[in-house]
């Protein structure tokens, strides 16, 4: 098993690599397809779908997985509010006349309503609760996941910095939730005493949190001191650590807030997509919470 994690995560690393320096299309093509995904994923787990039955075969699980989906008209809203919200971030990349808050909202209002659409004309086929789930889904999974991209496309506003600014600020998502991970095993391994979190996740400690925020804050200074002569402002050291510390905090959080959804739902891992890994909100559970939170950080801070 930890052959299989590292050949998966070197292999990981080699993607995100190529796709976060090449951005733009590329980029953006990667992010739909994790957002699928990553929808698919969730709304398994949180019960828009129904559960797929765990011990069956490969194949019985694959016909039950489609001829499920093929029947749930909230995950075809869902499927169509992904396409949407990309189609509308890549118009705005190309004609710059759609705020990218404007697609988002619009976005959201369009899986509001047509979930709202089905739940009605197809009472009382869902629950409530399905349509929630649903709504829930789109927004925890493709919505947050979308802002790697545009943290990436951030490089056209940061003053003094060019047009590939942002290819180094969304390192910084990547840096702060992995590395604070890291930082966090490491500190708890070595001092963890107090259990921060006993039900959820038992082996993770308030040491192991405080040494990863403050890890994550030294590499993130460590960094900004890197490619400080990338950006106009003198402060960016200070920035980027303020930047990952914060993040880092909050992937914490999002770690969290994943492992609850799967205990809720009775399951191991969301998918099978990364072997060693799980699924896409397995391995970017974290990530998913982090990058909103550096997009507007760096908004606010280096632009």
């Amino acid at each position: 098993m930890f052959w299989v994690r590292l050949r998966s995560g070197i292999i990981l690393v080699i993607l995100a690599l190529i796709t976060m320096f090449a951005g733009g299309k590329i980029l953006l093509a990667t992010m739909i397809f994790l957002s699928v995904i990553a929808y698919w994923e969730l709304s398994r787990a949180t019960g828009v779908r129904g559960r797929i039955n765990p011990d069956a075969d490969k194949k019985e699980q694959k016909d039950e997985f489609f001829g499920k989906w093929k029947k749930n008209g909230l995950e075809i809203v869902g499927i169509c509010g992904i396409i949407l919200y990309y189609t509308l971030l890549l118009v705005n990349e190309r004609t710059g006349i759609l705020p990218v808050e404007t697609g988002i909202l619009l976005s959201i209002i369009f899986v509001f309503m047509g979930g709202m659409f089905v739940y009605v004309f197809g009472f009382p086929k869902f629950q409530a609760s399905q349509v929630l789930a649903s709504f829930f889904s789109f927004f925890y999974g493709p919505v947050c996941l979308s802002f790697i991209y545009l943290t990436r496309e951030l490089g056209r506003g940061v003053s003094g910095s060019g047009d590939v600014a942002g290819l180094y600020i969304v390192w910084l998502i990547l840096l702060c939730s992995w590395g604070c991970d890291t930082c966090a095993y490491c500190a708890g391994m070595l001092f963890g005493k107090h259990k921060m979190s006993p039900i959820l996740s038992p082996k993770k400690s308030v040491e192991g949190a405080v040494g990863g925020v403050i890890g994550a804050a030294a590499l993130g200074a460590l960094y900004g001191y890197v490619v400080r002569e990338r950006f106009a402002d003198e402060k960016v050291i200070l920035f980027f650590a303020l930047i990952c510390a914060v993040g880092a905090l909050i992937s914490m959080v999002g770690d969290l807030a994943a492992s609850a959804i799967k205990r809720n739902a009775d399951i191991k891992d969301y998918g099978k997509l990364i072997p060693g890994h799980g699924g896409v909100m397995d391995r970017f559970d974290s990530v998913i919470f982090t990058a909103p939170v550096i997009y507007f950080m760096a908004v606010v801070l280096l632009t």
